[in-house]
């Protein structure tokens, strides 16, 4: 196992969370409208993919559909046919594949694209949403960047697209969701410890934790560091000062943002 090399691109234009979302215009996050509107304003793309039952990758957030539908029901306990019939709040689109996604940017931005955890509790995985996105980029032309804040994703990305750059998404790990994983595990995921045994190039780092040794360690040794989620300028002009990209919603962050 190598580890890749993260293009420059991915230290450019700010990379839209979910997309360049915004509910009240009727473009709801991770949909074809929010991923039209960043390519419009010249912003990268994060999204997420989440797996059906039938082993396809949907760009979709949450594990279910409640939020975003209107209607309850795990995804991976869905199929592709089941999922595609629950349209997004908002405007009535399709919760699009990853496919569609990609055939809509085809190359025009990078695509920041996070793997849900699909273990539960950041465990070892069966693969099937990683081979998923793995059989939709096949023969994708245009940059593209892969993270987990499950680093067993991460090592199944890295055996089924050893060129394609891939990173770990961090955190400090003590949110209130975050504690209904393990404790034992989200001690050793703060440390970050697996970093070098998947062979990433990147981590995208919780930005209200930029300060920790952790983050500090691996940008000295070589690693690209981006974050999420920033929400304004200020916070971005804070979150700069360490790491060299960002994710953001809810405002417009500046294309060109001043080197340091």
């Amino acid at each position: 196992m190598t580890r890749p090399v993260l293009p420059d691109t991915f230290l450019k234009a700010p990379f839209t969370h979910r997309g360049y979302h915004d509910i009240s215009a009727g473009i709801p996050e991770n949909s074809i409208a929010a991923f039209k509107a960043a390519i419009d304003a010249g912003y990268g793309i994060e999204l997420d993919v989440q797996a059906t039952k039938d082993a396809d990758a949907m760009v979709f957030h949450d594990y279910d559909m409640k939020r975003l539908t209107g209607t309850q029901g795990p995804i991976q306990l869905c199929n592709l046919d089941e999922v595609c019939a629950r349209p997004l709040l908002g405007n009535n689109e399709q919760i699009p594949t990853l496919s569609n996604v990609l055939d809509l940017v085809a190359g025009r931005v990078p695509l920041l694209i996070e793997i849900k955890d699909q273990h539960g509790a950041m465990g070892p995985v069966d693969g099937r949403l990683e081979h998923a996105v793995a059989r939709a980029l096949h023969g994708y032309v245009g940059p593209v960047a892969l993270m987990s804040f499950n680093p067993h994703s991460v090592a199944v990305l890295a055996e089924a697209m050893p060129d394609i750059p891939r990173g770990i998404t961090t955190e400090n790990w003590l949110g209130e969701e975050e504690q209904l994983i393990p404790a034992a595990r989200r001690a050793e995921l703060v440390e970050i410890q697996d970093y070098d045994r998947v062979q990433a190039c990147f981590i995208s780092h919780q930005a209200s934790d930029l300060h920790s040794p952790q983050v500090a360690r691996l940008k000295a040794l070589g690693a690209n560091v981006l974050c999420w989620t920033i929400r304004n300028k200020a916070e971005e002009t804070q979150a700069r000062k360490v790491a060299q990209n960002v994710t953001f919603e809810g405002y417009a962050a500046a294309l060109c943002p001043v080197e340091r």
